[in-house]
């Protein structure tokens, strides 16, 4: 499963692949996603020869398969004492 193109809109994370059809997910799938600014989010590399994507600004990845399994990324607790 490999990613041809790539997008993120108001609401979804899409990825077109090469071999099927897209897959998407909610953009609140991915917290690191949702607080990301317009900018940060359009800054992004196809990684791994097409299995994922990396925002670098952001220490994010997301794969295929990540995607297919829709299991959303958790949020870190905070240590609030």
């Amino acid at each position: 499963m490999k990613i041809k193109r790539f997008e993120i809109t108001n609401d979804l994370i899409i990825a077109h692949r090469v071999d099927g059809p897209a897959i998407s997910v909610p953009l609140a799938w991915s917290w690191r996603l949702s607080e990301a600014t317009p900018a940060q989010r359009k800054n992004y590399e196809i990684i791994g020869d097409g299995k994922g994507i990396h925002w670098p600004e952001i220490d994010e990845d997301i794969s295929v398969e990540g995607m297919l399994y829709g299991i959303p990324a958790r949020k870190p607790k905070s240590n609030k004492t």
